[in-house]
């Protein structure tokens, strides 16, 4: 029996295993998908929000600043890019100043650290290419941005590393309630623990109900964005904010982590839980709304249009509840849940603590992973070495963003493990630049043909039926013709 079972492997189940991972703890991470990150963080803003925008008092608001706080140090230890650029919300006209105020008042509410209200000369001379119609913003020094993906699959790595397992393509179906805990039923063998942590994202509420819980319900909310080429950042430097609505916080322009320009989201509440696609009129929106805040953007520059969705509960916080003991609900966990994660996951443990979950300190736990080699940030003396080491480094497979047969065969084979094209993708950037793995695609998918000793025919691009080969082509025409 395992002492905690986590239901998601996303963000959230991912920095709650990993803070689980400090103690003599038995863990398992359950995930429906071929491999982790594959929901909500796969596909959201990236910022690491300051925590200026949520209600005081709420959970959102304490777990935000708290979170926020503690991130760089997070992405030091794991070796993830993590880059405190500022964010700015702008006003277009008198009407969005007292908007621009109450956000302030919250944030210093909040006790959110360096922030202020800056007018139209300050703005201008922060981010010149703002709109000429801009007349003030609220600057949060604090504001940051992350790679989301690989801050969670950093996160379960380093959980693994410490002795965390992880389960993927395991769908839970069903929870029992035992003396001793919980059976929880899914596509595999049952799995015994004594404590549950929910963070299934969209399904959260599904899961919840699995015991007899009803108290929330969760609405998928889609969000499309656009990701612009390198060369379309410009002398863009902060995050940049409309003035938010009830839906969100609207349209963003930002540079990301690895000089891309990102722009989005849209906010649109939908019934389906696993729709992702994109569409004309969300892109027209996305475009359109980014344009009033940086005029000169070249969205000629898109190399690639994508959806996520978020978990929006119905009670307007995080539900971060235990409808019963030994099950705690991490639900509704929207923006800025990326910010808060580490702090939901020191509330959950602390939580369980409090029922009985024994946390005895491992000695042996080491809170730092080993990044993979940035072969592109090298000198020419530091890839020599690395060539001289492993000659496969020497290989470059992916042109667009340089990376080496070195990078995606010790992707591969580091936890947790990179099971089919996408997953190489998210560790090592493989497919993400301009020609989205037009040139590349086949020479990864041989690469994990061989590393995990399969056909070609048999490697995918995210899981499932996603097979990227049907068969060599002489014996496919040779067959037809006959």
């Amino acid at each position: 029996m395992f002492d905690v079972a986590i239901i998601g492997a996303g963000i959230i189940g991912a920095m709650t295993a990993r803070e689980l991972s400090r103690y003599q703890l038995g863990v398992v991470i359950l995930e429906k998908e071929n491999d982790v990150a594959m929901g909500t963080t796969k596909a959201n803003s990236a910022i690491v929000h300051a925590g200026f925008d949520a209600e005081p008092g709420t959970l959102k608001a304490k777990l935000n600043v708290a979170g926020s706080e503690v991130m760089e140090g997070i992405c030091q230890e794991l070796g993830v890019k993590y880059r405190r650029n500022g964010s700015l919300v702008v006003a277009y006209s008198e009407e969005d100043l007292p908007k621009v105020q109450e956000l302030y008042d919250r944030g210093i509410a909040n006790g959110v650290k360096e922030l202020s209200v800056i007018g139209k000369d300050e703005l201008k001379a922060l981010e010149p290419s703002i709109s000429d119609t801009a007349v003030a913003a609220l600057y949060a020094k604090t504001g940051a941005i992350v790679c989301p993906y690989e801050l969670n699959i950093a996160a379960v790595g380093n959980a693994m590393d410490n002795g965390v397992e992880l389960k993927v393509n395991y769908e839970v179906t069903g929870i029992d309630a035992v003396e001793d805990g919980y059976v929880i039923h899914g596509t595999g063998e049952d799995v015994k623990a004594r404590f549950i942590v929910n963070a299934a994202g969209v399904y959260s509420d599904k899961v919840a109900e699995m015991v007899g819980d009803h108290s929330f319900t969760i609405t998928p909310r889609k969000g499309e964005y656009m990701l612009l080429d390198h060369d379309c950042v410009g002398d863009i430097t902060h995050t940049l904010f409309n003035v938010p609505n009830k839906m969100g916080k609207g349209i963003l322009v930002s540079p990301t982590v690895d000089n891309n320009l990102i722009l989005g989201p849209t906010a649109t509440n939908q019934e389906d839980r696993e729709d992702k696609n994109t569409t004309p009129e969300g892109l027209a929106m996305v475009e359109t709304n980014a344009r009033r805040v940086v005029p000169g953007i070249n969205t000629r520059g898109v190399i690639t249009q994508f959806a996520g969705l978020r978990a929006v509960g119905n009670t307007g916080d995080y539900i971060l509840t235990s409808p019963r003991k030994g099950f705690w609900n991490a639900g509704g966990v929207e923006s800025p849940g990326l910010s808060s994660a580490p702090a939901i996951a020191h509330y959950l443990v602390e939580h369980m603590a409090a029922e009985g979950l024994a946390l005895v300190p491992d000695e042996t736990y080491n809170p730092c992973r080993k990044a993979l080699h940035k072969f592109s940030e090298m000198s020419i003396e530091e890839k020599n070495e690395v060539i001289r080491q492993n000659p496969l480094y020497g290989h470059i497979v992916c042109r667009c963003e340089t990376i080496s047969e070195g990078e995606i065969v010790d992707a591969i084979h580091m936890n947790p493990p990179a099971r089919d094209v996408d997953a190489v993708k998210r560790r090592t950037r493989a497919g993400m630049g301009r020609c989205q793995g037009g040139f590349c695609g086949p020479m990864v998918t041989e690469i994990l043909a061989r590393e995990w000793n399969i056909p070609m025919e048999q490697v995918t691009k995210f899981g499932g039926e996603s097979y990227l080969n049907y068969g060599k082509t002489r014996e496919v025409k040779s067959h037809d013709e006959s």
